[in-house]
């Protein structure tokens, strides 16, 4: 399957290569980037980055669709896409950026455009984006972008908030 590739005025969204590696590892290895992520909040090392880089690849050939590298002035600043592992409760728009790229729009502006390839290809389907309670920055991106907050549900060990964007 060939990743689409979608350009913004400041970003494109592109498939993850091997490159990204040390950029993406020293995300997550950024406690700060990662306290709301995952199932422990815990900083990654460099063998599971790549790991998880696999996985999202891997999302692609499976699914159809999955998460995207985000790149800003030709450099690696986060991913952003739609993530749906079996078992999760509904297709989720997904987000996270490296520190340096906080507070810029540029997670508002990566997220629109994969939201926006989203509801181009499944009108009508239910996406969500899963945000841990005390996420105040992402619950005020999910919120910038239309989306509800329509509970709390179980979600990897721990209480995630289900922001609905659509119907």
């Amino acid at each position: 399957m060939t990743i689409p590739e979608l350009r913004g005025a400041r970003l494109t969204l592109r498939g993850f290569r091997e490159a990204d590696l040390d950029a993406f590892a020293a995300m997550q290895a950024d406690p700060e980037v990662m306290r709301f992520l995952g199932p422990t909040g815990l900083p990654r090392g460099r063998a599971e980055t790549w790991q998880t880089m696999a996985m999202l690849l891997g999302h692609w050939q499976l699914r159809g669709f999955g998460l995207w590298a985000v790149e800003h002035e030709g450099r690696f600043v986060g991913r952003v896409g739609w993530l749906e592992p079996e078992g999760w409760p509904a297709r989720e728009l997904a987000y996270a950026l490296a520190r340096p790229a906080w507070g810029q729009g540029l997670a508002f502006e990566a997220a629109s455009a994969a939201l926006a390839w989203g509801r181009s290809r499944w009108p009508g389907l239910k996406l969500a984006s899963f945000i841990r309670p005390e996420n105040e920055p992402s619950r005020r991106l999910a919120a910038k972008l239309g989306a509800r907050c329509a509970g709390r549900i179980e979600l990897m060990g721990g209480v995630a908030e289900e922001w609905r964007h659509g119907p």
